[in-house]
C-alpha cells in the first residue's frame, strides 16, 4: 500500500484542538487540505505526522509548541506610547489590530495591556506557546 513520502502531493481532513478540547480549526464540511509532504507548507509536526500514512489511515497526534508555532516570545510584545495610537482607535484589552510590519506585511496583534502612558500589543501567533492536537485522515496521495 502506498505511503505518503517527501515530495508527495496529499490531501487530508483534520481537526485541530487545544489541550482543553476546544477546536481552533477543522476541514469538516470543507474540501480536504492539500499540501506537499516535506515542502515546508505546514507546521513541522503536522507534516511529519502525515509522512508514512496510507490513504484511509487516521491518527491523532500531539504537536508540542516548538514543532507548531513556537513558544511565546517576549520580543514580540510591543509597547506603543498612548499618544501614537490613532485617534479613531479606542483600544480595549483583547482587541485585535493589524500593524504594518517592516517589510510592509500585515502583522496581526492583540491588545494585552493599557495604562495612561502606553498600550501593550502581543504580536505572537495566537497559537504560540500551545501544544496542538490534530486528528488527521489521509484521503488522497497524488
Amino acid at each position: 500500500m502506498m505511503q505518503a513520502k517527501k515530495g508527495d502531493a496529499v490531501q487530508v481532513h483534520y481537526t485541530g484542538k487545544l489541550e482543553d478540547g476546544s477546536v481552533f480549526d477543522s476541514s469538516a464540511n470543507r474540501e480536504p487540505l492539500g499540501f506537499t509532504v516535506g515542502a515546508g507548507q505546514m507546521i513541522q509536526g503536522f507534516d511529519a505526522a502525515v509522512h508514512g500514512m496510507a490513504v484511509g489511515d487516521k491518527k491523532t497526534v500531539t504537536i508540542p509548541a516548538a514543532e507548531a508555532y513556537g513558544e511565546k516570545r517576549d520580543d514580540m510584545m510591543i509597547d506603543v506610547p498612548i499618544e501614537q495610537v490613532p485617534a479613531d482607535i479606542k483600544p480595549e484589552i483583547g482587541m485585535q489590530l493589524t500593524l504594518q510590519g517592516g517589510n510592509g506585511q500585515p502583522m496581526p496583534v492583540i491588545v494585552t495591556d493599557i495604562d495612561e502612558k502606553k498600550i501593550t500589543l502581543d504580536a505572537n501567533h495566537q497559537l504560540a506557546g500551545k501544544d496542538l492536537i490534530f486528528d488527521i485522515e489521509l484521503v488522497k496521495i497524488g
